[in-house]
C-alpha cells in the first residue's frame, strides 16, 4: 500500500512538471489558433441549421471590368521577399463574367432565420506578402475576427467602422506576431481595414445579422444552407459597385435561386 501511494505521488509530481513546461501564453495562443480553424471568408450556414432549405446562385459582371494594376511594394523589401510574385489590386476580380469578393447575406426573412442567434468560431484575416488574405470576409453579429501577421515585417491593423457599437481598431502587429482577436457587435457592410505602414493594403469586414452568408470566389457562386422555408430578401454587396437585393421564396425542404448582375 505504501509503495502504491509513493508511486501515485511521484506520478502527480511528474504530471505537474510536464504541464509546467508550457507557458500560459503559449497555451492561450494554441487555443486561439485552434478556434480559428474555420476557413476565412465565408461561414457555412450548415454549421447552424434552423431548417432544411437552401438558396444557391451566382454573381455576374456584365461589360468590361477595369484591368487589375500591379502594386509597387518596393518601399518595404520584406514585402518583395515574402510575395511569390507581383501584387495586384483586388477591387474588381472578374473571371469569365463572374464576380468575386461579393458578400451575399440574408437581409430579411422568417423570424426563425433572423433570430437564430448563433455565434460562429473566429474567422481569420491574415497578412501575407503585404496583402490582407482574404480580401473580403464575413462574420456574424457578436462574432470575432482573428488578425494574424504571417509576414516578416511590421504591420498595422486599422479598421474604420461606421456603425455605432463596432470599435475602431488601430494596433501594430510585429513580424510573425501573436494573433489578435477582436469582436464585432453590430451589423455593418464593407467595413474598411487598412495598414498604416503599407498604404496599398486593404480588406473589408462584413458583420451580418444572421449566420447565413457567403463571399463569392472566382466562380461567382454562393450557397446559403440550413434555412427555414419562407420569403427572403438576399443582399449582395461589392466594395465598389454597391448593393443589390433579390427577393426569393424558399419551399420547405427545398431550394431557391438568387442571381445577381453588376456592371460599371
Amino acid at each position: 500500500m505504501k509503495n502504491l501511494l509513493r508511486c501515485s505521488a511521484l506520478l502527480c509530481v511528474s504530471t505537474v512538471l510536464i504541464s509546467g513546461c508550457k507557458t500560459d501564453s503559449a497555451t492561450h495562443q494554441t487555443e486561439v489558433i485552434d478556434k480559428a480553424a474555420t476557413p476565412a471568408g465565408a461561414a457555412p450556414a450548415s454549421s447552424v441549421p434552423v431548417g432544411n432549405s437552401v438558396i444557391t446562385g451566382s454573381v455576374s459582371f456584365t461589360g468590361t471590368a477595369p484591368a487589375k494594376r500591379e502594386i509597387d511594394t518596393s518601399m518595404d523589401p520584406a514585402c518583395a521577399m515574402r510575395s511569390p510574385g507581383p501584387v495586384y489590386t483586388e477591387q474588381y476580380v472578374v473571371d469569365h463574367g463572374k464576380l468575386a469578393n461579393v458578400f451575399v447575406y440574408v437581409k430579411s426573412g422568417p423570424p426563425a432565420a433572423m433570430q437564430s442567434g448563433a455565434v460562429l468560431p473566429p474567422l481569420v484575416l491574415d497578412q501575407k506578402g503585404c496583402q490582407y488574405v482574404p480580401h473580403v470576409i464575413g462574420v456574424v453579429q457578436g462574432g470575432s475576427v482573428e488578425f494574424r501577421n504571417s509576414d516578416l515585417t511590421m504591420h498595422n491593423i486599422h479598421t474604420m467602422p461606421t456603425s455605432v457599437g463596432n470599435e475602431t481598431i488601430d494596433i501594430s502587429q510585429g513580424p510573425k506576431g501573436a494573433p489578435v482577436v477582436k469582436q464585432f457587435k453590430k451589423p455593418e457592410l464593407m467595413m474598411p481595414v487598412r495598414c498604416n505602414n503599407h498604404p496599398w493594403m486593404n480588406a473589408f469586414i462584413n458583420v451580418a445579422p444572421t449566420p447565413f452568408f457567403a463571399v463569392t470566389g472566382s466562380t461567382g457562386k454562393f450557397t446559403l444552407e440550413g434555412l427555414p422555408p419562407g420569403q427572403y430578401v438576399i443582399g449582395a454587396v461589392h466594395e465598389k459597385l454597391g448593393e443589390k437585393d433579390v427577393t426569393v421564396t424558399v419551399p420547405a425542404n427545398g431550394a431557391a435561386k438568387a442571381e445577381f448582375s453588376f456592371s460599371m
